[in-house]
């Protein structure tokens, strides 16, 4: 073999192996690409619908250590951001759910609606356009909880068909995985994922 397709081969191996190193590390540190498997996001997500996730914005997590890069969030995670997570029951699986409420704040399902250090949520237009039913040890008529320190209280935009905090309590901060973006696929769905 001559000595110039040698150093063809070699280059291009070279540069398959940077990338896959440097998607690795984007895919670990800044954005992941997930697949909606179930319809507790309906309307806003569908199932099927494939979604970037911003890992960056609220400090990613180092794989395998189950810690937190070294420096601070760009944002902290706030009341209509649709954030993905591990689950809380099983680690094997990730959830996507939308941001209710924060560490601190009390929480109650009362007729339907979202009430958050008991007053109602009216400043989202995306959890006031949910029905939210009553459900679960987290979310029982006329129950109100309050949420622990560093944790999260989430809930799916469909309701009657979301496993969700109602049935499995809080998210712990270290469950976070990051912020939904952007619905990458299908084509004829592609659109940023503003939060509220």
């Amino acid at each position: 073999m001559k000595d110039s397709v040698k150093k063809e081969i070699k280059e291009w191996v070279d540069s398959i192996l940077i990338a896959v190193v440097l998607g690795m590390f984007i895919q670990t540190f800044f954005v992941q690409a997930f697949k909606i498997p179930s319809g507790s996001m309906i309307p806003t997500f569908k199932i099927g619908d494939r979604i970037f996730v911003n890992k960056f914005l609220y400090s990613a997590r180092i794989p395998f250590v189950n810690l937190r890069l070294p420096v601070p969030a760009v944002k902290q995670p706030k009341r209509g951001d649709i954030i993905v997570f591990v689950s809380p029951e099983d680690p094997k699986k990730d959830f996507v759910k939308r941001l209710i409420a924060v560490g601190g704040e009390t929480v109650e399902i009362k007729d339907g609606k979202i009430l958050v250090n008991g007053k109602a949520v009216d400043d989202h237009p995306s959890i006031e356009a949910v029905y939210y039913y009553n459900a679960g040890d987290y979310g029982k008529e006329g129950q109100s909880i309050t949420v622990p320190k560093d944790s999260y209280y989430a809930l799916g935009d469909n309701s009657g068909s979301s496993r969700d905090s109602r049935y499995w309590g809080f998210v712990p901060k270290k469950n976070l995985i990051g912020r939904a973006i952007l619905i990458y696929w299908p084509l004829h769905r592609m659109k940023a994922i503003k939060a509220e």
